[in-house]
């Protein structure tokens, strides 16, 4: 992905989040410069990986296979194992128009999908076999805002702004927008996106990046090279 696109897609997203009323904390608003300053009391937020996320998947097709995020909060994998301390995550993410986010699973993450605003989110969901391993013939059992529902494999949920789905290890599922674009929230035990998605096709989580322009905002991907 081009820079250039990607602190276009920041923009819009920026205004979008805004538009129905949430605020992002204040270390999204830093710059590169004034994040490289802040690294050491910000290392919390750099560690756990928390900010600006847009991936294409690898593929170069953002519009048709992409998702924007920005992690808000996220606890460590130590708390989590101790099951004790920062034992959760929250997102924002945007889905638009029937951009996809192909189908995977997590390890360890449960999480609620919650459409926070705007279209249709609709959520496709298959099972797992034996292994643990993406089915086509398998369904399964969710629950939608505290009611559980069982699933036939490939079937899909639509959730309109206010319903949820809870999503456990196993349920294998891909969301994209109908109708329009659709600000989702996420909430779900410690997220580690380096590791601990499983794509049913072999897929990057993360973009690489054409620098044509300066970052207007870094993302969790740069951290790495950027805050060295």
């Amino acid at each position: 992905m081009k820079r250039s696109d990607i602190n276009r897609i920041m923009a819009d997203a920026a205004e979008m989040i805004a538009r129905y009323g949430f605020i992002l904390p204040p270390f999204a608003n830093w710059t590169p410069e004034e994040f490289k300053a802040r690294k050491d009391e910000a290392r919390h937020v750099i560690d756990s990986r928390c900010g600006w996320d847009i991936t294409d998947y690898g593929g170069g097709r953002y519009d048709e296979m992409g998702l924007f995020l920005f992690t808000l909060r996220n606890g460590r994998l130590s708390d989590l194992t101790a099951g004790r301390g920062m034992c959760y995550a929250e997102k924002l993410l945007i889905s638009r128009e029937k951009q996809l986010s192909p189908m995977h699973t997590h390890v360890i993450k449960a999480e609620d999908i919650i459409n926070r605003g705007g279209a249709t989110l609709v959520v496709e969901l298959f099972g797992s076999d034996g292994d643990g391993k993406f089915s086509e013939t398998a369904g399964g059992r969710v629950m939608c805002d505290g009611l559980w529902r069982n699933y036939a494999p490939g079937e899909r949920l639509s959730l309109s702004p206010g319903a949820s789905v809870t999503l456990r290890p196993g349920d294998w599922h891909a969301f994209w927008g109908e109708g329009g674009n659709v600000l989702i929230g996420e909430v779900s035990t410690v997220n580690d996106d380096e590791t601990d998605n499983i794509f049913r096709e072999p897929i990057g989580r993360f973009a690489t990046i054409e620098e044509d322009e300066p970052p207007h905002r870094l993302l969790v991907s740069d951290y790495a090279t950027w805050l060295a």
